[in-house]
């Protein structure tokens, strides 16, 4: 009935969607020749990914319950289940308007283009909740999504076509058009709660900006324990949801490169360029932020969470093997300076990789060509 001429033949894809997202495909290559044959596939491959960002969901998950119960002066243990079901009281219905907004969209575009639907989304619908406070409306979730899964990926032709990570672009949709609900005090509106005498709601970025715009002495001092090295390493602080814990970005890092999915050479050369525009900044010294030691940049923000998810981008990103050293260095060296000296945006992160998403083409051909030239002038004609 869903084949062509039959009764609902223009839901043929919707249907094969639903049949390939269920079961293996039984079609085989009939044509002789030589065949790669290969466990992966882009199901697989995205279900990889999304495995990989586990660790980063039920840690968030938790995280919220505990920033609440801190805000609010409740109990103070991580690991409760009152901390996992007020947690996901409040994150799963954002991954679930997610995913219903982007898998509208993509099945409206594989009708409308008579092409099958991709799997990519699994990753993109995982990623945008996992990079939004827990108090940002429902609504917001749904026409980030749209715009991402719309303006990132299908105007240039789908899955394997965007120029541009399409959760980040749906997080620059949210930062520029609804800068009050994806910043600031996040945590404390949550049900409603007054938050105890002396809580901010801060961000570690935040409460650096502000120290070093304001001259008032050391960042470090500022931070204090709550945002010590280790918490934010941990992640027990306030933050997007998933991107508050190095250690669990670290874990899916380690997911995605055991597993052949995610670049080391990407992950490792971001946290590479950010040391070094830490350092760098270290030697200026003009002002508290520049002062702040650079292995501080590090579990800081998001940088860990976009070294892992975003930066590693099969589409997006460098190719070639020496660009991706390149792109990564880059990404992690804007992303320090973005921080530190733009007024504007405490982050660097969504920003630096937007930005050389766009330049990891040219980077590609730049290498690409140096290779030819080096290879010519060994060549004996």
């Amino acid at each position: 009935m869903f084949e062509k001429g039959g009764k609902f033949e223009k839901l043929h894809y919707l249907f094969e969607a639903n049949e390939t997202f269920l079961f293996s495909p039984a079609s085989t290559t009939k044509n002789k020749g030589v065949q790669i044959k290969d466990a992966i596939d882009l199901k697989r491959m995205m279900m990889t990914v999304v495995i990989a960002m586990i660790p980063c969901l039920i840690f968030g998950i938790f995280n919220v319950g505990y920033q609440h119960n801190i805000a609010t002066g409740g109990a103070t243990t991580f690991l409760s289940l009152d901390n996992f079901l007020f947690g996901a009281r409040w994150v799963l219905p954002i991954v679930l308007a997610s995913y219903v907004a982007g898998g509208l969209i993509e099945v409206v575009f594989a009708i409308i283009r008579k092409h099958p639907i991709n799997e990519g989304f699994l990753v993109t619908g995982m990623l945008i909740p996992l990079i939004v406070p827990p108090t940002i409306p429902l609504w917001q979730v749904a026409l980030a999504t749209v715009f991402g899964v719309m303006v990132g990926k299908e105007i240039f032709g789908g899955t394997g076509m965007n120029v541009l990570n399409v959760a980040m672009t749906a997080r620059a949709f949210l930062y520029f058009a609804y800068p009050s609900q994806i910043s600031g005090a996040v945590w404390t509106q949550l049900a409603d709660a007054t938050p105890v005498d002396g809580y901010t709601g801060a961000t570690a970025l935040s409460i650096a900006y502000d120290t070093s715009t304001a001259g008032s002495g050391s960042v470090v001092s500022a931070l204090g324990d709550f945002f010590s090295l280790n918490n934010m390493f941990m992640g027990f602080i306030p933050g997007s949801i998933g991107e508050t814990s190095t250690l669990m970005a670290l874990l899916g890092a380690l997911i995605l490169v055991l597993t052949g999915v995610g670049s080391w050479k990407i992950i490792v050369s971001v946290f590479g360029g950010a040391f070094i525009m830490g350092a760098i900044f270290n030697a200026v010294g003009l002002n508290g932020f520049m002062d702040l030691p650079a292995h501080y940049h590090l579990v800081m923000g998001g940088l860990a969470f976009g070294a892992v998810f975003m930066a590693t981008d099969p589409v997006s990103a460098a190719q070639t093997e020496t660009g991706k050293w390149i792109y990564g260095l880059l990404i992690g060296m804007f992303t320090v300076l973005i921080r530190v000296v733009n007024p504007a945006y405490p982050e660097g992160i969504m920003l630096a990789v937007l930005f050389m998403n766009v330049f990891a083409p040219l980077i590609d051909y730049y290498v690409v060509q140096a290779n030819k030239k080096r290879r010519l002038a060994r060549a004996t004609v």
